[in-house]
């Protein structure tokens, strides 16, 4: 039949005009065009200096273990049980014993201030508010007293490497302690520096030094350096300054010959619950689990320690059966989504933990964007749960996931 057309009237397109309300904020702007966090690490990498987003988006030597700690969660295919009511989901958990609004925690990451000066108490703020737990790195750029000061009523986790002074090492322990932090958690797979290449290849130093290299970054970036060069000079929560690169430091700080000695030293000190991050087999888990952990990490520093480690989250399995009656299992590396939290939690892990997802936040905009990453994950999970049929973390399962063959 032949169509026939009309010059469409005011009353049929009215209805069709619906602008969204204009966020009045630049960063709110920018913001509210971000629909997932892919879309964050864009929008982060047009607003950070290249050096700083190269340390918080790259990985070791040839970035073998970052690529395949993503590509495994691509592999992962989801099994969804249809017709069950899911008007509501619950994605609550616990994590150590205490309640948790999502099976999420987010990691401890190095120099945070680097990326925006609002750095680690944005992070925990937004950590707070979303009911998670939130680390601070030993190499984090505000002191363990400001950090609880700027949160105190978050879930605060310190996260400690075992420095070469010991005493420096009491001293974080007695000062996590005395601040109110929850639970300790130590990083084992950090013996050495890492090579980190892109760090190499773009001469970062912490804090960035004035090259002609960074000038030059300044002019393409000047809103990051002005609030670097205004705002509060970088304060570490384990050092007042250090100047150098990342690897000088892991190397002139951190102790290559501690031992499981070491880790049943920290377990006497330490009276709360003890994490143990950078486990990559079933055989170190038992063992942490065995010397007084309480909960273990699958992990591999996001790919930027040992590159070709084994991937955690082909790992976790194992691990799970190894020490999951006795300890909880937390994994960690390539976590984009929360789809992807909801297939770890599915293959064992209690929650999971993400760094660079709330990194790429705090790039692209502050306390602001560490919250739509979290607001992000947090719509994420729920909208995963519903489709595979799942009201309650509890009921997640073997049978609700499976990762095809590599």
């Amino acid at each position: 039949g032949v169509t026939v057309r009309h010059v469409p009237r005011w009353s049929e397109l009215a209805p069709l005009l619906r602008p969204r309300p204009v966020p009045l904020g630049s960063t709110q702007r920018r913001l509210a065009a971000v629909a997932s966090i892919p879309d964050l690490r864009l929008l982060a990498r047009r607003r950070a200096p290249r050096a700083v987003f190269d340390y918080t988006d790259g990985g070791a030597a040839a970035e073998v273990s970052l690529r395949r700690s993503r590509e495994s969660y691509g592999r992962v295919e989801f099994s969804p049980r249809l017709l069950h009511d899911v008007s509501t989901v619950d994605p609550s958990t616990t994590i150590l014993g205490r309640p948790a609004a999502l099976p999420l925690a987010f990691a401890p990451t190095g120099f945070t201030r680097l990326m925006h000066t609002e750095g680690e108490p944005a992070v925990a703020r937004v950590a707070a508010r979303a009911g998670i737990p939130y680390a601070l790195s030993t190499m984090g750029t505000t002191s363990i007293e400001a950090l609880s000061e700027a949160a105190p009523g978050g879930r605060r986790w310190f996260q400690l490497y075992l420095w070469r002074d010991r005493a420096a090492s009491r001293d974080f322990v007695s000062r996590a302690s005395d601040s109110g932090y929850e639970a300790m958690v130590l990083t084992v797979d950090t013996p050495v520096a890492g090579p980190r290449l892109r760090d190499v290849r773009n001469g970062l130093t912490i804090p960035p030094s004035l090259s002609l290299r960074t000038l030059a970054e300044a002019a393409l970036h000047p809103a990051w350096w002005f609030d670097l060069l205004t705002t509060e000079p970088l304060e570490f929560a384990s050092l007042h300054r250090f100047d150098g690169t990342v690897a000088e430091l892991v190397s002139r700080m951190f102790d290559p010959s501690a031992t499981m000695a070491d880790l049943a030293w920290l377990r006497d000190v330490w009276p709360g619950p003890l994490v143990v991050k950078g486990i990559q087999n079933a055989a170190d888990a038992r063992a942490v689990v065995e010397a007084g952990a309480d909960a273990v990490v699958v992990s591999n520093h996001g790919g930027r320690q040992l590159d070709r480690a084994p991937t955690p989250l082909e790992v976790l399995p194992g691990v799970v059966d190894a020490v999951g009656e006795r300890a909880e299992v937390y994994v960690d590396g390539g976590i984009l989504s929360g789809a992807d939290v909801v297939a770890a939690v599915a293959l064992g892990a209690r929650a999971a933990l993400v760094g660079r997802a709330y990194l790429y936040g705090l790039m692209a905009g502050g306390e602001l964007g560490v919250q739509r990453a979290a607001d992000i994950l947090r719509a994420e999970v729920a909208g995963t749960l519903a489709l595979l049929g799942v009201t309650r973390i509890s009921d997640l399962g073997g049978d609700h996931v499976r990762l095809r063959p590599g």
